[in-house]
């Protein structure tokens, strides 16, 4: 099952291109948006599940498409999740839950959007396997962490430099929550649907470069793993993001340092989900 929030309204994808309005299908149901869908989830699998086929009545506009969770509670970001990105950032691999931070609602965007670059920043790139929660968790052991799993998606942990490692403390949600820095889509991809969702191939481009590559089983801790983790201490609740952590590739870690220029375009890529795009301008005067 795939799901695209196209125009504020909840629909089921028969292709990349088209799909069926969830409220119009379910008879007023469930829908129309994607927030009253994760309060019902397991409802609402239920029933999309017994239907046979969609025929579809929606033609996917890309401009259209919004955050297939476009209103969380909460969002989750996991640092230092990769080996070679915790080496390239100058840490040890973490042996318990890595780095923990938040990124403010205000920065979730849908996954085609123009970002403007901060004046005097340095912004980088962190392309990352998105976790959408489903059903409510805590204390969830990694064994049944899937089933509070709603699906997977497309992320970019953009991230400022300055503000983010100046001191006397660094500031990683404030660094990582600029107006577009947390895009996500283009829609919501059910676990199901992989034929192993530990495993999957991941990267990012910028301006045709590829700048990152890697697979999510290099991931130091799992989405089961991560689940597990966080649900000891806080309560994840449906619709709640997680961004997983990213591989190696980033600019601060390259010698030299390459940060985002006005006018480029990143290209984000996950198998079995698709891509997102963000073009960067320079901040208004």
């Amino acid at each position: 099952m795939r799901i695209a929030n196209h125009n504020s309204r909840a629909v089921l994808l028969t292709s990349d291109e088209a799909g069926k309005d969830v409220h119009t299908a379910s008879e007023g149901r469930f829908g129309p948006d994607l927030p009253s869908l994760y309060n019902e989830w397991e409802a609402f699998t239920a029933w999309a599940e017994g239907v046979p086929s969609f025929e579809a009545d929606v033609a996917i506009d890309r401009s259209l498409l919004g955050s297939p969770s476009p209103a969380p509670r909460q969002i989750f970001a996991i640092g230092l999740n990769y080996s070679a990105h915790a080496k390239e950032s100058g840490f040890e691999e973490p042996d318990q839950l890595p780095p923990v931070f938040t990124k403010f609602v205000s920065a979730l965007t849908g996954p085609d959007s123009t970002v403007a670059l901060p004046e005097g920043g340095n912004t980088d790139w962190e392309v990352e396997l998105v976790a959408i929660i489903g059903k409510e968790a805590s204390n969830v052991s990694a064994a049944d962490a899937w089933e509070h799993v709603a699906g997977l998606s497309i992320g970019q942990d953009l991230s400022e430099r300055v503000s983010q490692l100046r001191g006397p403390a660094p500031q990683f949600g404030l660094g990582k929550s600029f107006p577009g820095f947390a895009p996500v889509g283009p829609w919501l991809v059910s676990p199901g649907e992989f034929g192993n969702p530990d495993d999957l191939e991941l990267g990012c481009s910028l301006d045709g470069e590829e700048v990152q590559k890697g697979r999510t089983s290099e991931l130091i801790f799992s989405v089961p793993a991560l689940i597990q983790g966080l649900s000891q201490t806080v309560t994840l609740f449906p619709g709640d993001i997680i961004f997983t952590g990213t591989p190696s590739g980033v600019g601060v870690g390259r010698n030299p340092q390459r940060f985002i220029q006005p006018g480029e375009t990143l290209i984000s890529r996950i198998e079995g989900i698709g891509e997102i795009t963000q073009t960067f301008a320079a901040a208004a005067s």
